[in-house]
């Protein structure tokens, strides 16, 4: 069975990286999904002659089926079962086999809302309003870290939703498990979901100082000749750190992004109180070096993703020296005054990069040209805080939050757009320089060696003959040029 060009070019392309490989049919249509740690090597075999000729007919007709593929490059091989997973229960594909067992990671269960929360591990996420903490890849660490929370945080084992004396009547793991017994009243309430607190804290990674404390105690025990004290703190903290710091992640798919951007702009519209939800955002950031190579850029995005055939860049024309807010002003007044002239829709909302001074040049701009219904807001770098209308106070979202988090995409995204244009600028400038050192090249010698050659670059890399083919450049003047080329 010969492979079409097409498809061969994406074979040979392959990375020798664990991930999940997608089989589609003539139609487009996904009809399998695999998972490797090499991609290359999986992938690849399916089409060597052995396995055409001693394959089974469902693996025979797989192959002959497949007409083009895709592949999602992901960190490790956890990663790759999460992923082949999600992707198998979003596509059903004909060919593939439904987990028999409906094997899945460990997750780690609790819910906040009760009176004395606990901790239970679990293997299926619901729609409950609890909290999940995971996916971990191995289940001896998961269980190892609820054992672990539960001995240093005072963190209940019982089962009652409210404990009480009672309960405590038979009960004994305030001495054998270091709970701190609500039941009885030795701690209040309060202090409970305290420990609650600084237990779901370690779990989301952000109390790496009990790991530390665990390792000092490890090495005391060791000091003091106590080992098999030390081994088993080791292997508590090993299993402590494979489950903090090695927790599995589904690469997301292309629906998850959508979906997440969805949400995303949903929130920005409370957030902000907009009347429509903001389907195109337009973000826009200024980048320069004490005022010079002054460049803007304007980024878009179209239901909270990326569109980049809608990016553009502007080179600064009117403004002189490190002035980003009359740099702001001019940007919005060129894009915005071409948008009017040319009868283009206006975006649902602008975001700029920096504070209030940049919001006032953005809002001034739009004034002046009658699109004042237009929202602009900026988002400061230091404290990710959303400056919006003028007497409003500062917007500060939570960190997890998907509305922030577009926010930052779309204004990480301004400035890696405009940082390029400026250093594409810079770049440029730096390699004309070089034509100017050299004796005898003035500026209409200089123009027609550029005509000549398209750039400085290619120029480094003619010869003398080469050099001389330009009109008015002799032998000796190729051969300074040729030496001073290559000297820098």
């Amino acid at each position: 069975m010969s492979v079409s060009t097409k498809l061969q070019n994406k074979l040979d392309d392959l990375p020798n990286k664990p991930g999940c490989y997608m089989m589609r049919d003539r139609r487009g249509k996904i009809i399998y999904v695999g998972k490797a740690v090499s991609l290359r090597k999986r992938v690849q075999s399916y089409f060597r002659q052995s396995t055409r000729r001693r394959g089974d007919p469902k693996l025979r007709s797989l192959v002959k089926s497949i007409h083009d593929l895709d592949y999602i490059v992901v960190r490790n091989e956890a990663e790759a079962i999460l992923t082949e997973g999600k992707l198998i229960k979003e596509y059903k594909p004909y060919y593939n086999v439904l987990f028999k067992d409906d094997k899945r990671f460990l997750l780690v269960r609790t819910e906040p809302s009760h009176p004395f929360p606990m901790f239970k591990t679990c293997r299926i996420k619901r729609d409950d309003g609890a909290m999940y903490f995971g996916p971990y890849v191995s289940s001896p660490a998961a269980k190892a870290t609820v054992d672990f929370i539960e001995k240093t945080f005072g963190i209940r084992k019982c089962q009652p939703r409210v404990p009480d004396e009672n309960t405590y009547k038979h009960c004994i793991n305030d001495i054998v498990r270091f709970c701190s017994a609500p039941c009885i009243g030795k701690v209040s309430s309060e202090e409970y979901l305290e420990r609650f607190e600084e237990a779901c804290a370690f779990l989301r990674g952000e109390r790496m100082k009990y790991l530390v404390d665990l390792r000092e105690k490890m090495e005391e025990a060791s000091k003091k000749m106590k080992f098999e004290e030390a081994a088993s703190l080791r292997d508590i903290l090993l299993k402590l750190q494979e489950t903090i710091k090695k927790r599995a992640r589904v690469a997301p798919t292309a629906a998850m992004k959508r979906e997440d951007a969805a949400k995303a702009v949903r929130e920005l519209r409370d957030v902000l109180g907009l009347k429509k939800i903001p389907r195109v955002v337009e973000g826009y950031d200024i980048s320069n070096i004490s005022g010079t190579h002054s460049v803007g850029s304007m980024v878009c995005f179209v239901d909270g993703m990326s569109r980049r055939n809608r990016y553009r860049r502007f080179r600064i024309k009117t403004v002189e020296g490190s002035d980003d807010p009359g740099m702001m002003a001019e940007v919005i007044k060129r894009r915005f005054g071409r948008m009017k002239k040319e009868g283009g829709e206006p975006p649902d909302l602008v975001i700029v990069d920096g504070g209030i001074t940049q919001v006032h040049a953005a809002r001034g701009e739009l004034d002046k040209l009658g699109l004042s219904t237009i929202p602009v807001a900026g988002l400061a770098k230091r404290y990710e805080e959303i400056y919006w209308e003028d007497g409003k106070p500062t917007i500060l979202l939570d960190k997890r939050a998907n509305a922030l988090k577009m926010l930052q995409r779309l204004r990480d995204e301004a400035h890696r757009f405009a940082l390029t244009y400026h250093r594409h600028l810079r770049g440029k400038r730096i390699r004309e320089s070089v034509l100017d050192d050299i004796p005898g090249i003035g500026m209409e010698r200089k123009r027609m060696i550029l005509e000549h050659f398209g750039s400085v670059r290619k120029l480094e890399k003619a010869s003398v003959e080469d050099i001389m083919q330009v009109k008015g450049i002799g032998s000796e003047m190729a051969k300074l040029i040729f030496s001073s080329l290559k000297s820098n």
